[in-house]
């Protein structure tokens, strides 16, 4: 199987079936399976869905509404083929950019290649603006420099794709994810269209699970390994304060001066016991990390190659 095209459905009735009808002939010619999850519809996705499958098509139904990270987890986890695609329902995305994103992954050796939408078909106000602004502070804070990551339109290799650990709501933060397992990643304008049917899943409301959701990413991102980089010269930084702090005012006793009714005394207690919390939190944080490698048998890293003389066997 060459190819793979995960797509996630929720209360999608009046789209699914002309979605099927144009992945069918975006994907002509095509070595490909479809996997279609659904993440606890409502409505008569499934039902539809289930009368228009065709000898390609997986349908994947979940339970209920997991949300849209944990469908598309569950979809890439059926995935069989050497790259891996990711798409909405709603055809706001066009399946006809597939095949092209494909062909660059191949012919450029990308390991991802995500989906710029240029020409927007949203709301300004509601959609476009938090989406920059949510852009701006991504591509910021973390140095992976894409234009666009909401755009679910991308394809992986596999092995990428299969190790991106999605839960919570991080498909936001896919490319993120992808590079940190060193993912060559280039981005490619697709077209986006109107969106025909139904509602969209997504509002204004989410902005604030975007900023939180950010700040456990970065950390992920650049501390994950070793925490302790983290909480150490924080913890370290208030302690040190402190220290300082109370030996001034340990002075100012010793010379026959009232510190008691001192609001300094309390910041300078509270900054030491503060900075001593932190530095205990990193320590246990580093044993957990410890804990987490071990005692799973788990490496700390990838091996993309083993080279034996004249040939390369893929880990």
């Amino acid at each position: 199987m060459k190819l793979s095209v995960v797509i996630t459905l929720f209360n999608e009735a009046e789209n699914v079936v002309l979605l099927l009808e144009r992945v069918k002939t975006a994907m002509a010619g095509q070595d490909y399976e479809l996997v279609l999850v659904d993440d606890g519809s409502r409505d008569q996705t499934v039902a539809l869905a289930r009368e228009h499958l065709y000898d390609k098509v997986k349908l994947v139904v979940l339970q209920k509404n997991y949300g849209q990270t944990t469908a598309m987890a569950a979809g890439i986890r059926e995935a069989q083929g050497e790259y891996i695609v990711t798409l909405d329902g709603d055809l706001q995305n066009d399946p006809g950019d597939i095949p092209m994103l494909y062909e660059k992954a191949l012919a450029e050796n990308w390991d991802v290649v995500a989906g710029q939408r240029l020409n927007r078909k949203d709301g300004l106000l509601l959609r476009k603006i938090p989406s920059r602004i949510a852009n701006f502070l991504i591509r910021r804070m973390t140095g992976v420099r894409l234009h666009d990551y909401g755009c679910t339109l991308k394809i992986f290799r596999k092995d990428i794709a299969k190790n991106l650990g999605l839960y919570g709501e991080l498909h936001r933060f896919i490319p993120v994810l992808a590079a940190m397992q060193g993912a060559r990643m280039t981005e490619v304008a697709v077209r986006h269209h109107p969106r025909l049917y139904g509602e969209s899943k997504y509002g204004l409301g989410r902005t604030i699970r975007v900023v939180s959701d950010l700040l456990f990413v970065v950390f992920f991102q650049r501390y994950f390994p070793r925490p302790m980089h983290f909480f150490g010269p924080a913890g370290m930084l208030m302690f040190l304060v402190g220290l300082v702090i109370n030996a001034y005012l340990l002075i100012l006793k010793l010379m026959g001066n009232r510190i008691g009714d001192r609001p300094l005394l309390i910041l300078g207690v509270i900054l030491l016991l503060g900075g001593l919390q932190i530095i205990l939190f990193g320590f246990l944080a580093e044993i957990l990390m410890r804990i987490y490698y071990e005692s799973q048998s788990k490496e700390n890293y990838r091996i993309k190659a083993v080279l034996t003389g004249n040939a390369a066997l893929n880990e």
